[in-house]
């Protein structure tokens, strides 16, 4: 596996982050949005992390400097058609994510492979806008918040793509100290349909009047997690969190073990999203 050109689309958190990771391995790195001035301003968000890493020594000025020199902020129809690998990471919408594979399986050479960032949605469903050609390089690559940080990336096989690629991306992350799992092409793949449940009880269990911060420190200071459940949903974001859960509900037919909570669906009603917007299940002022 020969990668010196990867492209994202999507400079959400997600995006930002992967993009990031792209760039500290040594690879050229296009950051892309449907609006420009976004990816303008994931960029300056990248380079501030830079700066503050470099600051706390975790990086000295000459490799901060071949950081930002490796990642450019690119308008969508100005991307550079010899990207190696394409990463989708935008919404969970699948609509809107046969628009954006069908425009780069048109524009791209035909070597590029292309991913998708997505949490929940099966590869072959993602996968069916493609040319048959094309099918054959497309996977999913899942990285998980904070990109640059976070050791795992599920690499989920669709019914058509070539498993030498998903052999050779999982050696290629290896390398790079990533820690890659091969998943079956299910609806949330692994992690994601185990976390249903990490999420679920506990927001049933706020619901009886349990404290949110109580639950997280139960979780915290007996259960060995890192997060409790609600600091963790306030950064991913209610909002995502809450689209997963019903992406995952939905596909295994409504099963009441995935149903969402009301209480997610209020938040995300009310815009407290999380630490994005000041306000989730905690307040971050």
């Amino acid at each position: 596996m020969n990668l010196n050109l990867v492209t994202i689309i999507g400079a959400g958190t997600m995006g930002q982050g992967i993009a990031q990771w792209f760039a500290q391995q040594g690879l050229k790195v296009e950051l892309t949005d449907a609006n420009h001035e976004a990816s303008l301003g994931a960029i300056e968000k990248i380079n501030s992390s830079w700066s503050k890493l470099c600051e706390k020594g975790k990086f000295d000025s000459a490799q901060v400097a071949s950081f930002i020199e490796n990642i450019k902020a690119t308008k969508i129809d100005s991307l550079n058609k010899d990207s190696d690998l394409v990463v989708e990471a935008i919404i969970e919408n699948l609509e809107i994510k046969h628009k954006v594979f069908k425009n780069i399986d048109e524009v791209m050479n035909d070597k590029t492979i292309i991913a998708s960032n997505t949490s929940s949605i099966p590869i072959t469903d993602l996968s069916s806008c493609l040319s048959e050609k094309r099918k054959a390089k497309f996977l999913g690559l899942h990285f998980f918040n904070p990109a640059t940080i976070m050791k795992l990336v599920e690499v989920i096989k669709g019914e058509s793509t070539d498993q030498d690629i998903c052999d050779d991306l999982e050696r290629w992350f290896t390398d790079r100290g990533k820690k890659p799992a091969q998943c079956k092409d299910s609806p949330g793949f692994i992690v994601n349909r185990v976390a249903r449940n990490f999420y679920g009880e506990p927001l049933r269990i706020a619901e009886e009047g349990h404290e949110y911060s109580e639950i997280d420190k139960v979780l915290r200071e007996v259960g060995g997690f890192r997060m409790g459940p609600f600091e963790l949903m306030d950064l991913i974001g209610i909002d995502i969190n809450y689209d997963v859960t019903c992406s995952v509900w939905n596909a295994f037919d409504q099963n009441p073990r995935f149903a969402p909570h009301k209480i997610q669906k209020e938040k995300v009603e009310s815009k407290h999203f999380g630490r994005k917007s000041s306000k989730g299940f905690f307040d971050y002022e």
